[in-house]
């Protein structure tokens, strides 16, 4: 299937492409490998294939998300290593402007 230079031209603007001679002149050519491997693909028979949103049926398994108590002493030692400290709250700078 061999696509017009014009056509590819309008396809390498609308993609916003800068490329060289070299490039382009092998564009198309891939391009229309790309399209051939599509046809490819739209003439497989799925008729018997049952559709599906998943192609893996393994469920990700998260552990219930609970609260862990720190000991006092290592809750103490991260407060004391951090630069600032604010109503028993660790102060940062602002992330967002």
């Amino acid at each position: 299937m061999e696509i017009p230079q014009k056509e590819i031209e309008h396809i390498i603007s609308l993609a916003r492409l800068e490329l060289t001679d070299e490039e382009r002149s092998s564009f198309g050519g891939q391009l229309s490998a790309i399209l051939e491997y599509v046809g490819q693909l739209s003439r497989v028979d799925v008729e018997e294939v049952e559709p599906m949103s998943h192609s893996v049926t393994i469920r990700n398994v998260l552990r219930p998300d609970e609260a862990i108590p720190c000991p006092d002493e290592e809750r103490q030692g991260a407060v004391d290593a951090f630069p600032d400290e604010e109503e028993g709250l660790l102060k940062v700078d602002s992330v967002f402007s």
